[in-house]
């Protein structure tokens, strides 16, 4: 069967590729801030603590923005919520060496335009990939294909950002690099208002839904309240909540451990790092070019079940070789749901509160990882390495076991309308 986008022409095909480039200069942008705003909190205070702070201000904001901005995205349109959210992201970055420069940076500014900066960029990333659907459509790209590639550019920049803002520092300083990082920004928002247009709506009369929607306060609890009721969605979520508050404090706390335990290097944890990064992007890859085929409940299942499965082979404490194979084979296996998940929402939510359905519902998915984090913690030091590894291990086959039998999920395999 030809590939659908060899029948397209070139100039279908340009406003889901200039999506995807300007959310891949977005998301470098994002891990260069990431990697270099920490370090000039050291290098300016040198306090961890107020470098965690730093960490949690921007983490707290993106959570509340992806819940309250969904309206704001709906109410303003994708295309221009995105161009907004990278200019005053930009803004905001730039602010940091601008005033570091001239009339002095105290630690609250920063904490400030830290805050601003998650707080705005999370309405962007909602906007961008609401608009994947629509540019999907046009190009005549499967939408697994098209959330695939959405997704994979995220763990690409997590793969090539690091390196590069250490490259960037080690050349520039870190208050030079947040201008390099502001400039990524303005890239991304005029590559979106130069070749991507605006979503066509679904229906001649989602102008006028979109007018009787309410107020603000109505609109929010819409988003939530679809979300609730559609059960599909709610358990698909349930699983994120779940997965979540397992893979990010595991990544945050206790790989650390386990790299500073079982090899006593830093660049060791580098290397697992990358080892898990480079197999959620073949995973990612995988699923784009075959994901259509595969039945939707299986793919999520057997993800739920097999992330978790590697980490048994680290509770050997083996070489570093094997320990980088188990990463890559843990990130493969969570590959898939991300753009499956995206898929699904897509296809069910009308495109009229989009914004707000997918800015909730990614954000509620994060809300257990402050919680998680600090379990993590305690269970390290009460537990040790070995059981708090088997622990997530184990509740990694609990949720596959329980997805199995959950009725809702078999939704995922009847065809759409």
């Amino acid at each position: 069967m030809d590939d659908p986008l060899r029948t397209i022409g070139p100039a279908r095909r340009t406003p889901i590729l200039a999506l995807l480039g300007a959310n891949a200069v977005s998301e470098t942008g994002n891990v260069l801030a990431f990697v270099a705003i920490p370090w000039f909190v050291l290098q300016t205070t040198g306090s961890a603590a107020r470098t965690g702070l730093t960490g949690g201000a921007f983490l707290l904001a993106a959570v509340v923005a992806g819940v309250v901005g969904g309206p704001v995205v709906d109410r303003l349109g994708f295309k221009r919520t995105s161009i907004f959210a990278d200019l005053t992201g930009a803004l905001t970055v730039a602010l940091i060496p601008l005033l570091y420069y001239t009339i002095g940076l105290a630690f609250w500014q920063l904490l400030v335009l830290v805050f601003l900066g998650g707080f705005l960029d999370a309405p962007g990333h909602t906007a961008r990939q609401s608009l994947v659907p629509d540019l999907a459509g046009r190009a005549g790209m499967r939408i697994e294909r098209a959330n695939s590639a959405f997704q994979g550019i995220q763990y690409a920049s997590f793969l090539v950002g690091p390196p590069l803002a250490g490259v960037l520092m080690a050349l520039f300083t870190s208050s030079n690099v947040l201008w390099i990082d502001a400039a990524t920004f303005v890239f991304s928002a005029a590559l979106v208002a130069a070749l991507v247009p605006s979503a066509i709506p679904r229906s001649g009369t989602a102008a006028v839904e979109l007018r009787r929607a309410g107020g603000y306060l109505t609109e929010l609890a819409e988003g939530i309240t679809f979300i609730r009721r559609d059960r599909l969605i709610f358990w698909m979520f349930g699983i994120g909540v779940v997965a979540n508050f397992f893979i990010l404090p595991l990544f945050a706390v206790v790989l650390p451990f386990y790299a500073e335990q079982t090899y006593d290097s830093a660049v060791n944890l580098g290397l697992m790092l990358g080892g898990f990064g480079s197999g959620a992007l073949a995973g990612t890859v995988v699923y784009g070019a075959v994901g259509h085929l595969l039945p939707r409940r299986a793919t999520l299942v057997s993800a739920a079940v097999l992330v978790g499965l590697p980490f048994w082979v680290l509770v050997a404490t083996p070489s570093l070789v094997v320990t980088m194979g188990a990463l890559f084979v843990a990130g493969f296996a969570l590959g898939p749901p991300n753009p499956l998940t995206y898929s699904v929402l897509q296809e069910r939510t009308p495109q009229r509160m989009l914004g707000r359905v997918l800015g909730a519902g990614v954000s509620l998915s994060m809300v257990a990882v402050p919680i998680g984090m600090v379990l993590c913690g305690y269970a390290l030091e009460i537990f040790g390495l070995r059981f708090t590894l088997l622990g997530i291990s184990a509740c990694y086959l609990a949720v596959g076991t329980l997805s199995f039998f959950n009725p809702a999920l078999h939704e995922l395999d009847r065809p759409q309308d």
